[in-house]
């Protein structure tokens, strides 16, 4: 189990946490984001199973909430991350004939 980025999963191989500003080198993208985070759950309240945080809008940029810790998992590069809405969209697609 690895920490890496939520969108290319290139790794973060840095001790401790990211500050707000770091960026991931693989892509660009914010890294101290709801997605990396280890409380980030999209089936609970405002996406987050850690109660006393503020909530946050925009899970995908980085953000000042003080219970951020990023997550360790693992990264199998086939987009496992959407395949949720993969199988909704391509169940849409069969049902209307697309």
């Amino acid at each position: 189990m690895t920490r890496h980025c939520h969108k290319c999963g290139k790794e973060w191989t840095l001790d401790g946490q990211p500050g707000r500003s770091e960026s991931c080198h693989g892509c660009n993208e914010d890294l101290r984001t709801c997605l990396n985070c280890v409380f980030y759950d999209a089936g609970v309240a405002y996406q987050c199973r850690e109660r006393r945080a503020e909530p946050v809008t925009e899970k995908h940029r980085s953000n000042f909430c003080e219970y951020f810790d990023f997550a360790l998992r693992d990264w199998s590069g086939d987009g496992a991350g959407n395949s949720r809405a993969d199988e909704a969209r391509n169940a849409f697609d069969k049902l209307f004939g697309d």
